[in-house]
């Protein structure tokens, strides 16, 4: 099950309670059982040596479960520098603000390449920070032929 379905069936579950007072009572509940796990999580972090750890951040759930409990090693900008190094075609950071959430990315070459759900896509569990993707293509480059024949001009 992915981390999107988990959190779908979650969903799904709070919408069937009834009543403000179940609604609280399944928050409640839900909140309980993230910091049940997020301890449990923090100590397997902290027994794990970190070449170990460090093979296991590609990994998208357990990426996801991560930044959820504010325990992934890496910083923002290092994540979502891994999350786009998943993609099959190359795309690079060229800035992040914090503010409003927003990724600045940039192509490396032209190409179909892959669409902005795609990189949405693998920002989510790496990244969840960036809320926004302002993607830059690269310049087109203008194809100069041969001159035309002396007697067309």
């Amino acid at each position: 099950m992915t981390p999107e379905q988990a959190g779908a069936r979650i969903q799904e579950a709070l919408d069937q309670l009834a009543g403000a007072d179940a609604q609280e009572a399944g928050e409640h509940l839900v909140r309980e059982l993230m910091a049940l796990y997020g301890d449990a999580l923090a100590r397997l972090v902290q027994a794990l040596p970190p070449a170990a750890l460090a093979r296991l951040l590609d990994e998208p759930s357990l990426a996801g479960l991560l930044v959820l409990h504010d325990l992934h090693p890496e910083d923002v900008t290092a994540r979502i520098t891994r999350a786009l190094a998943t993609l099959p075609e190359p795309v690079d950071l060229a800035a992040f603000d914090p503010a409003t959430g927003t990724a600045r990315l940039r192509r490396t070459r032209s190409g179909c390449g892959c669409g902005e759900q795609d990189i949405e896509n693998a920002l989510a569990c790496h990244a969840p920070e960036v809320t926004a993707v302002e993607l830059e293509r690269p310049a087109e480059l203008l194809q100069i032929g041969a001159r035309p024949p002396a007697d067309a001009r």
